[in-house]
């Protein structure tokens, strides 16, 4: 996802778009954008931006109602669309099902989503028959990631896997 349309701007059908790009203006670079599902497309042209938002016209909108009806529609392109990630970088999205081992290679569990509440990118990592592991994308807790051999490396605290064994009505 590149971005999602958060509401209309202004009386002309223009729409704030909240942009997932390194840089916020690159968004309408990608050419047409398509919703979650792939059936409806979207040309962005830019026109400014406000408060941490791109403003842009869509083609084929023109009215405030119009703009207010795309409300919530998250903005996609074809992977092949993408530039390739430089050295060290990941997408977030190749990291989802990505194995989560330890330094010595023993599988902790696997990465099912990556979220992102504003302090960074944290990873919620599944444990068979335990509770998920939630671990900020940052080193120490988060080491090398082999895309090719579909792992990443984590060192989750001690503290994590002690309090895994005591009772959850035990005093302090």
């Amino acid at each position: 996802m590149l971005g999602v349309i958060t509401g209309a701007h202004g009386v002309r059908g223009e729409v704030k778009v909240k942009a997932f790009t390194a840089d916020p203006r690159a968004i309408a670079r990608y050419g047409t954008l398509a919703d979650a599902s792939g059936e409806r497309g979207f040309d962005l042209k830019l026109r400014g931006a406000a408060r941490g938002l791109v403003i842009a016209e869509v083609a084929g909108v023109g009215t405030r109602e119009a703009a207010e009806a795309l409300k919530g529609v998250e903005l996609y392109v074809a992977r092949a669309k993408l530039p390739k990630p430089r050295r060290g970088e990941v997408y977030i999205a190749d990291l989802v099902g990505l194995a989560a081992v330890a330094a010595d290679g023993a599988e902790i569990g696997r990465v099912a989503r990556v979220l992102n509440y504003g302090a960074g990118d944290v990873l919620e990592i599944e444990r068979p028959g335990r509770d998920s592991l939630l671990l900020p994308f940052a080193e120490p807790m988060v080491g090398e990631v082999e895309l090719e051999r579909g792992r990443v490396f984590v060192a989750p605290p001690d503290e994590v896997e002690a309090r895994g064994d005591e009772p959850e009505d035990a005093a302090p």
